[in-house]
């Protein structure tokens, strides 16, 4: 089989599995369909908060697989970092556009998150001490995952990884900034709800 052709099928199976909705499968083992609770979201701080923090801390780490297992798989088959980052592009779409779920996914942190632990690990340092220090500081989901999503291609392009992987930093912190608007408008309006696992709280 012709380099192209693995390089494509490696890029399909990224969407496929990142195409795999872990929060709604996750959330249904509690009885609770996660798109009609909290946020309607199926990423992990909606699970968390509609079917309990075990099930968010799973559905979390499995979306994290869901972007670096396919990573994995294209670094080990092909050894070249575009490739690995065209399947990590892909994954990370999958989660956000999935098919089976008419293109309404999750907000991609998580997915993200795994596609950068393979790519480029010490920059996904950086950027999940910044979302600590901003959540420990504000309490706010969505704003410590936007602020780490900026840093994360920053920390790329300082550490000096190659291109392509700057580039899928880049891409990826788009869409998550983009995915986030309306949370920019209620931080802006002073109505964005702090995270708590007490109570059911307006749309992360």
């Amino acid at each position: 089989m012709s380099a192209a052709r693995v390089a494509l099928l490696l890029v399909l199976l990224g969407y496929l599995c990142g195409s795999i909705p872990s929060g709604l499968l996750l959330a249904r083992r509690a009885g609770v369909d996660v798109r009609r609770r909290g946020s309607g979201n199926i990423g992990a701080a909606n699970v968390a908060r509609s079917a309990g923090i075990a099930l968010g801390l799973a559905t979390l780490l499995a979306d994290a697989l869901k972007g670096s297992g396919p990573v994995l798989l294209a670094r080990l088959v092909t050894g070249r970092p575009a490739v690995a980052a065209a399947t990590g592009i892909a994954a990370f779409a999958g989660h956000v556009f999935p098919l089976a779920l008419r293109f309404k996914g999750g907000k991609g942190v998580a997915t993200a998150l795994g596609v950068l632990a393979t790519l480029a690990p010490f920059a996904l340092a950086c950027a999940a001490a910044v979302f600590l220090l901003v959540f420990a500081l504000f309490r706010y989901v969505s704003l410590a995952s936007v602020v780490a999503a900026a840093v994360a291609p920053l920390a790329v392009a300082l550490l000096g990884y190659p291109a392509p992987i700057l580039a899928t930093a880049l891409v990826m912190t788009t869409i998550i900034t983009l995915r986030h608007r309306d949370n920019f408008v209620r931080l802006r309006a002073g109505t964005e709800p702090r995270f708590t696992l007490h109570k059911e709280q307006a749309p992360l």
